[in-house]
């Protein structure tokens, strides 16, 4: 599995869709109703939910886009390098860096507009602050048009770059362009890397891989590498020179002694002299390719002179291949693995963690006692079975059952019959589907214990409890003796049941109490009923100030007092008293009606008179019909007062509802307002709503005399 996945970055939206992205979310996802009538503080905490929005909704992509791109200190020194050839190491921490700026910026202009919020006086410069906020992060986001188009560009290149450890095995080629390293690779790996008759054919490093002793190894084609300083290398080349630099792998460098590639072996020489540093601490093999264009023995001398002192001064393997005929690939693929696994066991091993692994190890060499060769030995036994074709056939090939198999031809010919004809001894398979088949025998492996007497096998285990035997304190007679005793408790049950036949249960009450209780018990029976019955009907409930009035001459109801009194009779308790009582509080409660209704009437025409002794003082500057107006107003006033007093209690003191001041009264009614809405249904700042007053299809067109059809 590759370290680092750059195919997971999500895409990097443009400037103008980012700024649409954000409006449109904070649009959808906050309220969009307010109205002037509102408190102040309803309508500031509705603007300042909105810039809170909008600030969280740019800072959590500006997030994203931050977390999603490397940093270049953290990954690995292979893939910090290549960020930097291709993309320019401080462009692109110049681009991060603005975005990490303006997300900064974005929480400041948030936090300042809030504040300002806070301390506004009306709806419309709350709404002035929030326009003035969101258009300032706006601003700041269309100042990152540039930085957010060229990461754009850097993460589609990114989820391009192919899926490359730098940790694991791996196989690097290198060379000059148009060698055969491209080839090589197609003919290893299953990868198709385009191969062409000319030079940087290759422009980028691919990745393919292969299997050697059941281990995945990872092979990198590279560029082609030109003789001249780095500082004149191009983003191509210093591809391969990155790769050569930071992958602990084994270098295969190419060398084509055709000279078909356009470059003399002089030129290939120079160039391996020029990259030798690169070469340090890695397995290094010169493959001298194109051998069936050019034999390795016909080389001129000098010119293999030059590429066997190459060899030598570095201290590596030369070997011949050809990518053509095939020749010596597997052997150079085999080489260059195994000089890798080497040199990975030997640093593992002069590693530290190697003296905790070794101490733990202990291997023996067992030395021979003498010089007597021992060979194998059968007993006389099995030779016996052998040859009696009880174990297997004489050739020593065992002979196996066909039960619970289909049948075959050497079943059909007898051959079955003829092996199973009781010379063998039948095997637990046998024996499984003679006795019903899987799932339903399983073999006794008591069979297979080894004891000093055999008899013993099949006895039952012992349970030992604190050094003693279970059975030595079981009664063999137990369960004889518990059937005894039942029998003789159940005798004892059916004749105490035969004594009490005839007997009635004592009682202390005497015949009318228990008359009584009877009575009291039917009752109670019927009121469940009646209650489950009516708790069942589809009916609304009735109030409680209702409930048990007289509805009609026929059916008295429940309050009535002759209904009273024969209810309490029947569960003999006397109601007069109680009854007497009820009256009496009736005549009072009249008495005091009677006396609020002659004070309203008294109040009232005080009022009335006082009213005509002004009017009389008015009416001297007023016209009559003013004088009318201000006389029904009056007069509708008094009413109104007369029904309040009638109807209304009148307010109380906040002390007197439980309360200490009128502001706990008035949050306590907006508390009442708030809960009742949600029985009520009544709508909140959410709900999107538009009543249409004037339909314009009912209300344009020509309107003619009488009825108008609005179709």
């Amino acid at each position: 599995m590759p370290v680092y996945n750059f195919k997971k970055m999500s895409p990097v939206p443009a400037a103008p869709e980012l700024i649409d992205i954000v409006l449109m979310r904070t649009q959808r996802r906050t309220p969009t109703i307010i109205h002037p009538g509102y408190k102040i503080t309803r309508i500031r905490s509705f603007y300042m939910r909105k810039i809170k929005f909008t600030q969280q909704t740019i800072s959590e992509r500006l997030t994203t886009i931050l977390t999603d791109f490397p940093r270049l200190n953290d990954i690995h020194p292979f893939y910090a390098d290549l960020c930097n050839t291709l993309y320019d190491r401080d462009h692109y921490k110049l681009a991060l860096g603005q975005l990490n700026t303006a997300r900064s910026l974005v929480d400041q202009i948030a936090r300042d507009m809030i504040r300002m919020v806070k301390y506004a006086d009306s709806a419309y410069r709350c709404k002035c602050l929030k326009r003035a906020a969101l258009g300032r992060m706006c601003t700041v986001l269309k100042r990152q048009k540039a930085s957010l188009a060229y990461l754009e560009e850097v993460r589609k290149h990114l989820s391009r770059l192919p899926a490359l450890d730098p940790n694991t095995r791996t196989i690097l080629m290198c060379g000059l362009p148009n060698v055969g390293k491209s080839s090589f690779m197609n003919k290893i790996t299953r990868g198709n890397v385009d191969v062409q008759p000319y030079a940087f054919t290759t422009k980028s490093l691919f990745v393919g891989h292969c299997d050697y002793k059941y281990l995945r190894w990872q092979v990198i084609d590279t560029p082609g590498i030109l003789d001249h300083s780095l500082e004149e290398r191009n983003t191509i080349e210093m591809q391969a020179i990155i790769a050569l630099a930071h992958l602990t792998c084994s270098v295969l460098y190419f060398c084509d002694i055709s000279e078909h590639c356009g470059y003399s072996i002089e030129q290939q020489c120079s160039l391996f002299r020029s990259i030798k540093p690169l070469f340090a601490n890695k397995q290094l093999i010169i493959v001298v390719n194109k051998v069936d264009q050019q034999p390795w023995e016909t080389l001129d001398p000098e010119k293999k002179e030059m590429i066997e002192a190459l060899a030598k001064d570095v201290n590596c393997s030369l070997m011949t291949m050809s990518n053509v005929s095939e020749h010596g690939v597997s052997e150079v693929k085999a080489t260059a693995c195994e000089k890798l696994l080497a040199s990975r066991v030997d640093a593992r091993v002069s590693g530290k963690k190697i003296e905790g692994v070794m101490n733990r190890l202990q291997v023996f060499h067992p030395a021979p006692r003498d010089n007597v060769e021992r060979e194998a030995h059968i007993p006389d036994s099995v030779k016996e079975a052998i040859a009696e074709g009880r174990i297997g056939s004489a050739d020593h090939k065992p002979k196996r059952s066909r039960t619970g198999y289909a049948p075959t031809v050497e079943d059909v010919d007898g051959g079955e019959d003829e092996v199973m004809n009781g010379e063998y001894r039948k095997t637990a398979r046998d024996l499984m589907w003679e006795n019903g088949g899987p799932g339903v025998w399983a073999p006794d492996y008591r069979e297979q214990y080894d004891l000093k007497d055999e008899e013993w096998r099949f006895d039952a285990i012992p349970e030992i409890i604190d050094g003693k035997n279970i059975s030595d304190y079981v009664d063999p007679d137990i369960e004889k003796k518990l059937a005894e005793l039942e029998m003789e408790e159940e005798q004892l049950m059916k004749e105490l049941e035969a004594q009490r036949m005839g007997e009635e249960p004592e009682s202390d009450l005497d015949s009318e109490e228990e008359a009584a209780v009877e009575a009291i018990r039917d009752r109670k029976k019927i009121i469940n009923k009646m209650s489950q019955v009516k708790k069942s009907e589809n009916k609304p409930v009735i109030p409680r100030t209702v409930r048990g009035r007289t509805k009609d001459m026929h059916t008295p109801g429940d309050r009535n007092k002759d209904v009273i009194k024969e209810k309490m009779d029947k569960l003999g308790v006397d109601a007069s008293k109680m009854i007497e009582r009820g009256r009496a509080l009736d005549r009072e409660r009249g008495r005091k009606r009677e006396r609020s209704r002659s004070r309203a009437r008294s109040s009232s025409k005080d009022d009335i008179e006082m009213g005509d002794d002004d009017h009389e003082m008015e009416d001297v500057g007023l016209s009559k019909t003013q004088a009318k107006k201000q006389k029904r107003s009056k007069s509708e006033a008094a009413k109104r007062e007369a029904s309040i007093t009638r109807g209304h209690s009148r307010p109380r003191d906040p002390s007197q509802v439980g309360l200490h001041t009128e502001g706990a009264v008035k949050a306590a009614k907006k508390l009442e307002r708030q809960g009742r809405k949600g029985w009520m249904g009544a709508a909140g700042e959410g709900d999107n709503r538009k009543s249409v007053h004037l339909v314009k299809w009912m209300n344009t067109g020509k309107k003619r005399m009488g009825t108008h059809y609005c179709r």
